[in-house]
């Protein structure tokens, strides 16, 4: 009997399916349950605002202005931000795949690979890396603030601990919005990153006036070369990799509401790599300002704002403090709150779940990763990318190599099925996760392989996908192109006339 419908790219429940796992509260809820067909509405521009307005960041900026610090020159810094976001736009792409067809969030999408009980795991390490961002970011706004009240509140920076209290009270304010939920900075995310966008522009052109222009600001030679070039730009292009790992990973949240696979190709392809590009040109640009006019790089845009008027400096403060509060209220909590809230539903709501993840960003101490520029590139983004690569190549492998993109969508919600594995974990999942880690690692302990580690993301990717295709090959929880089309009633695309299978064209 079939209890799914497939109409062009997207497959949804039928109505009888519907009903019949709609009350298993366990793993079926307004959040987690698949889209309607009335849900796939998101057209291309759609996913380009997204990342558009995710790109416009001061991560980005600290990141990608932090290779000049490393020694390299503006278009050595912009072409390393350039291939990295090419090279993790693909499993971006591959990942997109799945929350498009069928419609499912990031936590539903890990139960086919990691069982229904198993799906904690992977669910929890996006928590964990969230959690730092999340004390990334207060970091940043708490500097800001401090920035700030150094200048109106006299003797303020006499006080030993004022960075702390300004870290504190930041820290306080997001908890604070969190827990009433994103709803509650809807109207403010939708202009906090084209505020960010202007100040961006206004502080490059401040750069530019002050610094002799673009020429002079843009003619410092890169200060490494050769060996030492290579030996920089691999490390920083896999944390330009690293950095949107997490969205490599729960990028099914968003795409599950594309109209088309089409739609949501192009509109991530033309915005991700093109954003990301363009305002780290900005930060690149304007520490190669600093350079000029203060002999230093300074990669940190708060320690940049210090140095201002006071007046502008209680703007552009606001404006990091604006940027930091929506990109993790928005951002670095929802994903987080929602794991910790799926451990223990009956105890843990929303709100704790913020709490907790406000709690373990103390953990990830936000205060060292930004330190220096070495600890946020090679320390943070490498060791969380390597963290994160064998889920991406886990989720990759199942989806294409495994199962080629046929799933049998009910029992991904039904009390037993197919989905379950071994007391809902899938042990095969797991020890391809542990190879993934583990090939890694020997980049730390073998002094030979020490690109492995440089290179953890791809390396432990690499290594969970090829372990998980060979551990999982005729595993019973596989479809059959038979079994696919016994369980998918197939509809004709608007417009046309026939619609021939997708197992029939792609085997």
């Amino acid at each position: 009997m079939a209890t799914q419908v497939q109409r062009g790219d997207v497959v949804v429940l039928s109505d009888a399916a519907v009903q019949s796992v709609a009350g298993n509260h366990a793993l079926w809820n307004e959040d987690l349950r698949p889209c309607t067909r009335a849900e796939h509405a998101w057209p291309g521009m759609k996913f380009a605002s997204l990342w558009i307005g995710m790109c416009i960041c001061l991560p980005t900026y600290s990141m990608a202005s932090g290779f000049i610090a490393l020694g390299m020159n503006w278009w050595e810094s912009v072409l390393t931000v350039l291939v990295g976001s090419c090279i993790v736009l693909i499993p971006i792409l591959l990942m997109s795949h799945a929350g498009t067809k069928f419609g499912i969030p990031y936590p539903v999408f890990a139960r086919l690979w990691f069982g229904k009980r198993g799906a904690h795991i992977p669910a929890l390490a996006r928590a964990v890396i969230a959690a730092g961002w999340f004390g990334i970011n207060s970091w940043l706004g708490g500097q800001a603030l401090d920035a700030i009240l150094g200048r109106v509140i006299s003797h303020w920076g006499s006080f030993s601990f004022h960075m702390g209290l300004s870290f504190l009270i930041f820290w306080a304010i997001n908890v604070l919005i969190a827990m009433r939920g994103p709803q509650a900075i809807g109207k403010l995310a939708m202009f906090a990153a084209p505020t960010l966008a202007v100040g961006a522009i206004a502080l490059l052109i401040w750069a530019a006036a002050h610094a002799g222009g673009f020429g002079e600001m843009l003619s410092a030679p890169a200060a490494i070369h050769g060996a030492k070039f290579w030996a920089a730009f691999y490390p920083s292009v896999i944390g330009v990799i690293a950095f949107w790992a997490t969205m490599a990973l729960n990028i099914p949240d968003y795409t599950r509401y594309a109209a088309t696979q089409r739609g949501q190709v192009l509109g991530q392809i033309f915005a991700m790599p093109i954003t990301m590009a363009l305002f780290s040109f900005i930060g690149i640009a304007v520490t190669s300002a600093t350079v000029i006019l203060y002999h230093q790089a300074m990669w940190d845009p708060v320690d940049l704002i210090a140095k201002f008027p006071t007046v502008m400096v209680i703007v552009a403060g606001i404006v990091v403090i604006l940027s930091s509060v929506t990109i993790n209220v928005g951002a670095n909590v929802m994903a987080p709150a929602r794991a910790f809230e799926n451990l223990w539903p009956r105890r843990i709501t929303f709100a704790v779940g913020a709490v907790i993840t406000g709690l373990l960003a103390f953990g990830m101490q936000p205060w060292y990763v930004l330190s220096e520029f070495s600890n946020y590139i090679y320390n943070w983004l490498g060791t969380y990318g390597t963290l994160l690569g064998p889920f991406d190549g886990i989720a990759i492998a199942d989806y294409w190599l495994v199962r080629s993109r046929q799933l049998d969508l009910l029992h991904l919600y039904a009390a037993s099925g197919r989905y379950d594995y071994a007391r809902g974990f899938n042990l095969r999942a797991v020890g391809a996760l542990v190879i993934g880690w583990v090939i890694a690692l020997l980049g730390l302990v073998v002094p030979g392989l020490k690109f492995l580690w440089s290179g953890g993301w791809l390396f432990s990717l690499l290594g969970g996908m090829v372990a998980y295709w060979w551990l999982m090959k005729g595993h019973e929880s596989i479809l059959t192109d038979t079994e696919y089309q016994d369980i998918t009633l197939l509809e004709p695309a608007a417009g046309s006339v026939t619609y021939a299978p997708e197992a029939a064209v792609t085997k």
